[in-house]
């Protein structure tokens, strides 16, 4: 039996419309890290990611916001689950902000580099563009060590040329109420500096969303 003329116009608009959604889907930043960038410690709505979300939302720009930190995680435990994360998010920018964990417990840099190099080539082998954020360690961890681990995160972006933000907590005031009881973890208060120090690299990306 033939279709009638339209029967066949109907079918032929629901293609166009599924054709047109797929390609005007709000490109996706995926947030990649730890306890940084999962507000620990504090109410989801004051982390610096929900407060990138609310800027760009500010800035009526259609990237959304997918936050997949999870407190704790290390490198290795990143570049273990990046792939699924990367196709379930399927994002156009990522934010790596992984590695502080890896320092804290002493971990090797050397591994540490390898780890993030395989998270940030993973994104790029999905057309995604990648921002890698640096870390700082305490002191009291040795100067060799605290100077190798921060050259980490430099040396990663410059070899996979991408993106680089020098240190989450640039400008961050060192005083009692930017931390929690911890002395580890920002506070509320500290949250906009922490965005604004990523929105630096971030913005110029997401002027003009992809068409």
């Amino acid at each position: 039996m033939g279709l009638e003329k339209s029967d066949m116009r109907s079918i032929l608009f629901a293609g166009l419309l599924a054709c047109c959604g797929t390609a005007l889907a709000a490109p996706t930043i995926l947030v990649y890290g730890d306890s940084l960038s999962a507000a620990y410690g504090i109410p989801q709505d004051s982390g610096w990611v929900a407060l990138l979300a609310e800027r760009l939302k500010q800035r009526k720009s259609n990237y959304t916001v997918d936050n997949a930190s999870i407190s704790g995680e290390t490198s290795a435990g990143g570049a273990a689950r990046i792939e699924a994360v990367l196709a379930r998010s399927k994002p156009a920018i990522v934010i790596v902000e992984l590695g502080a964990n890896d320092g804290l417990r002493g971990l090797p840099v050397a591994q540490m580099k390898a780890n993030l190099a395989a998270i940030v080539q993973a994104a790029k082998r999905r057309g995604a563009r990648v921002i890698l954020v640096g870390m700082l360690l305490p002191p009291n961890y040795g100067a060799q060590y605290v100077d190798e681990f921060r050259s980490a995160f430099r040396d990663v972006a410059r070899d996979e040329r991408i993106a680089f933000v020098p240190l989450l907590f640039e400008g961050v005031p060192d005083k009692r109420e930017m931390f929690q009881a911890d002395n580890l973890h920002p506070s509320a208060e500290a949250q906009p500096i922490m965005m604004e120090n990523v929105w630096r690299r971030l913005g110029a990306m997401v002027i003009a969303a992809p068409k």
